[in-house]
């Protein structure tokens, strides 16, 4: 019941702001794409997209190892990887719970599900055209969609600083609707997840760690210093999974046992190493192309599908545009929405080395 009060006081909010919690998309016109810092072609009618009309190459992965379709691989604290079980284009709706929505947006999604979602983009009002606010909406199958989660960058940060909620009209860190947020470096190339907790600098930090925040994900995109066109090369590290499909917890002390520096050192214990999958050159096109099954229709060089590099064609997230201010965003275990919106998040933000 409180659940149930708890949506309605959001429709209301979100109807007085002039968004419904269950969104159509029918009405949205195709707007030409907003200018890239490099060139794109022009989509054609196949499900192949353009991602950037010149050459480029994905970063090497360190993992090593063969895998079987269907079979987990551990790590070696017992953590497994991405399950090919998990079928990216699996049919029917999630077997989850989301009367409690807070869990749900941290909850891995479901193993043979994929759960498909749409981020809308909000240039409106006073500053919105500088700090937009963007929407995570998750697509039903009767063609409903369901609010998940609202981002937004702060505005008064020495880097991009964006935090998110589970309440569309309540975007501060204080307020009991947040449930993370997204961190840059200075030149917006390095990212990291964290969840609603305590800094471990904090005198609040308890002694055992339990109200410490944890590190969800982090995102490094690849340096461009010499100026090459092409697409975006991006690598996401997350944290591993046991076998009962937990997420490890990664609380650290400091920043020598973060997730970006353990991957930097190679210390990859207990997490994954993702990467996004290589487009293919399509000579018709004169573009670089990724095959979104119909789920992205523009092209732009934020389009992206994220893989680990023993099952490519398992894909773990994909994300990419279908208007002006709408992008599809769906992701597959052992990803929640929180980082998946996260990961999103970063790729709207400037990268001043990247672009």
């Amino acid at each position: 019941m409180e659940c149930l009060r708890r949506s309605y006081i959001y429709e209301r909010k979100l109807a007085a702001m002039g968004i419904s919690s269950s969104v159509s998309y029918d009405d949205l016109s195709d707007e030409e794409p907003e200018s890239e810092s490099q060139p794109v072609a022009t989509p054609t009618a196949t499900t192949a997209v353009p991602v950037a009309a010149t050459s480029s190459s994905r970063p090497s992965s360190s993992s090593s190892g063969s895998k079987k379709p269907g079979t987990p691989q551990e790590t070696s604290n017992g953590a497994s990887k991405p399950n090919a079980n998990a079928n990216a284009n699996a049919t029917g709706p999630p077997q989850v719970d989301i009367d409690n929505l807070e869990e749900f947006v941290l909850k891995p999604a479901p193993q043979g599900h994929t759960v498909k979602c749409r981020i809308t983009r909000d240039k409106k009002g006073m500053d919105r055209g500088v700090f937009p606010t963007y929407y995570l909406h998750m697509e039903r199958d009767d063609g409903k969609k369901v609010f998940l989660l609202a981002g937004r960058k702060r505005k008064k940060s020495t880097t991009s600083n964006y935090l998110v909620s589970v309440d569309a009209t309540d975007l501060s860190r204080g307020g009991e609707s947040y449930v993370g947020k997204l961190r840059s470096n200075m030149l917006g190339t390095k990212f990291t997840i964290f969840s609603r907790g305590v800094a471990p600098d904090s005198n609040m930090a308890m002694p055992d760690a339990s109200n410490m925040r944890e590190e969800l994900a982090a995102v490094c995109y690849e340096t461009n210093v010499l100026g090459f066109k092409g697409p975006r090369k991006m690598t996401v590290i997350i944290p591993g999974m046991t076998l009962d499909h937990e997420r490890v917890a990664i609380k650290p002390r400091n920043d020598s046992e973060s997730l970006l520096s353990r991957w930097q050192h190679r210390n990859m214990d207990s997490i994954l190493e993702l990467h996004n999958k290589t487009p293919v050159w399509n000579d018709d096109t004169q573009s670089y192309v990724l095959n979104f099954h119909g789920r992205v229709t523009q092209a732009s060089v934020k389009n992206f599908q994220i893989v680990h590099d023993n099952d490519p064609e398992y894909i773990v997230m994909q994300f990419g545009r279908v208007a002006e201010d709408v992008f599809t965003c769906d992701y597959n275990y052992p990803l929640c929405a929180v980082q998946a919106f996260s990961v999103a998040l970063s790729s709207f933000d400037g990268k001043l080395a990247c672009e």
